[in-house]
Formats: C-alpha cells, structure tokens, sequence
C-alpha cells in the first residue's frame, strides 16, 4: 500500500497529477477540487493516496489532505459508489459540506454529482450517517473558508445553528455556507448565529 506520493508535480489533466519521485513519474487520479488546489508545475507536492487494485488495472487517488482521503474511503464503502464516483462527490463540494449533507439527509445536495441518482443518495445517508460527527465536522471547518475552526462552545453553537437550520427546512449546504459565512460573531450563542443566518438566507 503506498501511504503517499511526495514529489514534484510534473502534469496536471482534468483527471490525473503526474507527481515525479526518484525519476519515476506517479500518475495518481483526482478530483476537481483537489485539481484546482494544487501547486504550479514544477512544484513540490504531497499527495495523500488509496490504491485501487482489479484484475486488470491498478490506480492511484490522490488527495491534499487525509481528511478527503478519509472521506473517500468511507464513500466508496457505499454499494454504487466506486472510486470513480466517490471523487465526482468530492469534486462537487467541500468535505464538511459533503459531511453537513449527510448529517442533514440531504438528499438534493448529494444528488448534485455526476453519477450519483437519489437511491444513491439516499444510501450514501444511510450508510454513513452514523459514522460522521457534527462535532468533528465543525472541527473541520477551517478559517481560510471564512469559517470557525476548533471544536468547542463555537464550533457547537455553530453546528446547532446549521442543525436547526435544516430543521426549518433549509438544504444542509445552503444552511452551512451561511452560518460559516458570518463573520465577527466567534462567541456568539446559537439564537444570535441562528438570526443573522437567517437574514443572509431570507
């Protein structure tokens, strides 16, 4: 199994980074939104890798951080959701958005990415529901996205608000690209987030 990738990046297509260690060239698969991430050519990069292997082909999937590389392996323990569908998910939409989806059973968010229908849907949130936690979610999310990183009394009046949010019937990504779009309310309570929130979304 190799862990990761740590070379320079020598090509980038829509699918696949070439990364060159030792003289050997890693055409390692990726998603978009780890395309539009990475370094200029001819730059150091390190990606983090699952390797699929079948009877007549083995590929890389790379990813930026271990985070996406562990949401992909939880996506493609998911019945219909191969490695290919996995990175169009992640091509799509931010991991915790990804996670806020999930969490929230949002079903039209999920069925956002190329291949994947509502019953596909609807599995990935069955499946994996139980497996993600609002807690590291929010934890997750980082400040260069305008949002609240760390995993204490913010991060959970933060979460609460999106929680209550979808509640009101708002979709999960709408409901977590507001409260993590409020800026100056760090020590703010659930009612004060949940009201600005609602301001931007009405």
């Amino acid at each position: 199994m190799i862990a990761y990738v740590k070379g320079t990046l020598e090509e980038i297509t829509e699918s696949s980074a070439v990364v060159e260690v030792n003289g050997i060239g890693y055409n390692v698969r990726i998603s978009a939104g780890t395309m539009n991430r990475l370094p200029r050519l001819h730059q150091p990069v390190t990606l983090y890798t699952y390797m699929a292997v079948r009877e007549d082909a083995c590929w890389l999937y790379g990813f930026l951080t271990k985070e996406e590389l562990e949401i992909f392996r939880l996506l493609i323990t998911v019945n219909s959701v191969g490695p290919k569908g996995a990175l169009g998910i992640l091509s799509v939409m931010h991991v915790s958005e990804l996670r806020f989806a999930i969490l929230a059973g949002d079903v039209k968010l999920l069925s956002r990415a190329p291949g994947i229908g509502k019953k596909t849907a609807e599995r990935l949130i069955l499946d994996l529901r139980d497996k993600i936690s609002m807690d590291e979610t929010m934890a997750s999310v980082s400040l260069a996205d305008g949002a609240v990183s760390g995993a204490g009394d913010e991060g959970g009046a933060r979460g609460e608000a999106v929680e209550a949010l979808v509640a009101l019937g708002y979709g999960a990504g709408d409901a977590w690209k507001a409260v993590n779009g409020l800026a100056g309310l760090e020590d703010a309570d659930v009612e004060t987030i949940l009201k600005a929130a609602l301001k931007q979304m009405v």
